[in-house]
C-alpha cells in the first residue's frame, strides 16, 4: 500500500484515507464498473459538487474503466481503494484542467439537459484554454484559473467486466449496432403491456445509439442512409408513444422531418393525420388522411373511423359555441327587448356583431338597417367591446335616435 501512495505522490495526487474498506483490493481490469459517490471542492474547503445533493438527489457516479472518462484522474484513484472505503484525494491541477468540463455535463445530467449543452466542440487542448462563460461562476473562475482540487470519494460498488450490462454511452459502435434489435423488440413487448412511458423510453435509447453512429458518418453516404432506415421504425414506434401520451406537437415535427425524406412514408403521414386531428387542425389532417389513401386504398377502414371521429369532434365544438353565444345578442321574440348592453335604440338604428372564435369569426346581422338588409358596417358605425362576452358590438348609426 505504501508503494501505491508513494507512486500516487509522484504523480501529484496525494491520498487520505477517512475510512478504511472491506475485503481485498480488486483487480480492476478495463471493463470493470465502478460506482461511487463524490464531493469535489477547492484547497481552502469551498465545496464545487457533491453527488448526494446534486440536482436535489443522491445519484452515485458509473464509470466503466478503460472508456477513455474525460477526467482521467478519477480512474487513477478508484483502482486504488477497496469497496467501502472513504478517501480525500487532493490533485494537482495537472490533473484538474478539464473538471470544469466534466461538472458542466454533471450538471446538466442532473437538470435533465444535454450532457454537452453549452459546450464547445473542440480537442482537449483547445478546451483548457478555452474561456467562454460555463452558465456557472464557480466553474467560470475555475475554467480561468485552473488549481487543484480535493476529490472525497466512498467506492460502493466493483462490478466485473461482464457481470452488468452496459450503459449506452459506454457501448462501442459495434455493441450499439448489435443492441438495437433487442432494444426495439423489448420497446414492442412493452408498448403491448401498455407500458407506454417504459416503451417510449427503450425507443428513444434505440434512437440514441443509431444516431451516435450516424453522427460518424457523412450524410447521404451508403452507411449514413442505412442508419437512417433503421432509425425511421423506431421513430416512428416512438411517435406512437407520444400519441398516447397527448405529444401532438413533437409527433408532428418528427413524422414531418421523415416525411421531408421518405415523402411516401404512409405511416408517418397516418400519424401525424392523427395528431393534427386532436389539436383541431382539420385542413392539415384531412389533406394527410387523404395521402393515406391514395398511398395505401386498403387502409380504407382506418381512415373512415378518424374521419368520423374528427367530424364527431367538430360538430360537438360547433355546437358548444353555438350554446355558449345562443340568446346574448338577438331580441327577446316575446317581450321585445334589445339584446344585453342595446337598451333604449329606437328607430333605424340596429345593432350587428362580429363574433370571432378560434379559428373563424361570423358576421352575425342583428337587425336590418335603413335601405334594407343588414350590411357590413361602415366608418360611422360605433364599436363597443364587450369584454364579458368577448365580442364586439358594432351599432350602426343611420340617423337612429336614442331616448
Amino acid at each position: 500500500m505504501e508503494e501505491v501512495w508513494s507512486q500516487l505522490s509522484e504523480e501529484g495526487i496525494q491520498k487520505k484515507v477517512i475510512s478504511p474498506g472491506r475485503g481485498e483490493l480488486s483487480a480492476f481490469p478495463d471493463g470493470t464498473k465502478v460506482v461511487f459517490h463524490y464531493r469535489t471542492s477547492l484547497c481552502d474547503g469551498r465545496v464545487l459538487d457533491d453527488s448526494r445533493t446534486m440536482g436535489g438527489q443522491s445519484k452515485p457516479m458509473e464509470l466503466i474503466l478503460g472508456k477513455k472518462f474525460k477526467l482521467a484522474v478519477w480512474e487513477r484513484v478508484v483502482i486504488t481503494m477497496r469497496k467501502g472505503e472513504v478517501a480525500d484525494f487532493t490533485c494537482s491541477t495537472q490533473h484538474t484542467a478539464l473538471y470544469h468540463l466534466v461538472s458542466q455535463s454533471l450538471r446538466n445530467i442532473s437538470a435533465g439537459k444535454d450532457p454537452l449543452e453549452g459546450q464547445r466542440h473542440c480537442c482537449g487542448i483547445a478546451q483548457i484554454h478555452s474561456h467562454h462563460s460555463l452558465g456557472h461562476q464557480d466553474l467560470d473562475a475555475l475554467q480561468a484559473s485552473p488549481q487543484p482540487l480535493v476529490f472525497t470519494i466512498e467506492l460502493l460498488e466493483v462490478l466485473p467486466p461482464g457481470s452488468f450490462l452496459l450503459d449506452v454511452w459506454a457501448m462501442s459502435d459495434k455493441e450499439k449496432l448489435d443492441v438495437v434489435p433487442q432494444i426495439h423488440e423489448e420497446g414492442n413487448a412493452m408498448f403491448k403491456e401498455g407500458r407506454v412511458k417504459e416503451a417510449t423510453e427503450k425507443y428513444y435509447n434505440g434512437i440514441a445509439c443509431l444516431k451516435n453512429l450516424q453522427m460518424k458518418e457523412h450524410p447521404g453516404d451508403e452507411a449514413w442512409i442505412k442508419l437512417d432506415q433503421m432509425i425511421t421504425p423506431l421513430l416512428l414506434n416512438y411517435c406512437q408513444c407520444q400519441l398516447v401520451q397527448g405529444q401532438y406537437y413533437e409527433v408532428i415535427e418528427h413524422c414531418t422531418s421523415l416525411l421531408f425524406k421518405y415523402e411516401d412514408n404512409v405511416k408517418a403521414f397516418y400519424k401525424r393525420g392523427k395528431a393534427h386531428a386532436a389539436v383541431w387542425n382539420e385542413v392539415e389532417a384531412r389533406a394527410d388522411f387523404a395521402k393515406v389513401l391514395a398511398l395505401d386504398p386498403t387502409l380504407g377502414p382506418s381512415v373512415a373511423k378518424e374521419l368520423r371521429a374528427l367530424e364527431e369532434k367538430l360538430r360537438a365544438k360547433e355546437k358548444e359555441e353555438k350554446d355558449r353565444y345562443k340568446g346574448l345578442f338577438a331580441p327577446n321574440a316575446q317581450t321585445g327587448s334589445s339584446p344585453p348592453g342595446e337598451e333604449g335604440l329606437t328607430g333605424n338604428r340596429s345593432a350587428s356583431v362580429y363574433r370571432f372564435t378560434v379559428d373563424r369569426f361570423v358576421w352575425c346581422s342583428g337587425g336590418g338597417r335603413s335601405g334594407g338588409g343588414g350590411g357590413d358596417p361602415t366608418e360611422t358605425d360605433a364599436v363597443r367591446w364587450n369584454a364579458d362576452y368577448k365580442t364586439q358590438t358594432i351599432g350602426a348609426q343611420n340617423g337612429g335616435t336614442k331616448k
